[in-house]
């Protein structure tokens, strides 16, 4: 079962397949990915099976991704990633360019963040952010990362922040 967290403008809930207009909608856009994985726009098939995989690893790891709902539309991703082969635990986000620059992103970190450290005891945590991301960097840093240099992930640098157990 995968949990349902609410915050002052958001709701955190489980992806449904209903999502996969507006996700495909953000994951098409090349300025929301730009700095996401291998740094470029991806199609409804991959945005579908983004959707699958962020399901499937609750199932697999009892955490995961939360789609985002702000007004009863899905304006994102936040949660956690650590699939095979990846380099820890990951807490990620990802909003589409019209929630951009409104604190979303902070306030759905942070409950995830809390989340996972109360409720699954996750003492330590990184978010992989490719160094061109300000915006990112800088939410990382509100959060209360470090930045402990720069790792080979997916084809490129990324820097490795750790959001330590608190």
């Amino acid at each position: 079962m995968i949990p349902v967290l609410r915050t002052a403008r958001l709701r955190l809930r489980p992806f449904r397949e209903a999502d996969l207009d507006a996700y495909a909608a953000m994951c098409a856009d090349a300025e929301v990915m730009q700095h996401i994985g291998t740094g470029g726009p991806v199609d409804r098939v991959n945005a579908w099976r983004q959707i699958a995989i962020f399901v499937g690893h609750w199932e697999l790891r009892g955490y995961g991704m939360w789609a985002l709902e702000h007004e009863g539309r899905l304006v994102g991703r936040a949660g956690f990633l650590h699939g095979e082969g990846w380099p820890g635990c990951e807490l990620g986000w990802l909003l589409a360019r019209d929630a951009w620059g409104r604190g979303l992103a902070f306030e759905a970190a942070s409950a995830a963040l809390r989340y996972g450290r109360d409720a699954l005891g996750l003492s330590e945590v990184i978010s992989l952010i490719r160094a061109a991301n300000v915006r990112s960097i800088a939410l990382a840093e509100r959060l209360g990362a470090t930045n402990t240099g720069p790792i080979e992930f997916m084809g490129g640098e990324a820097l490795r922040y750790l959001h330590r157990g608190g």
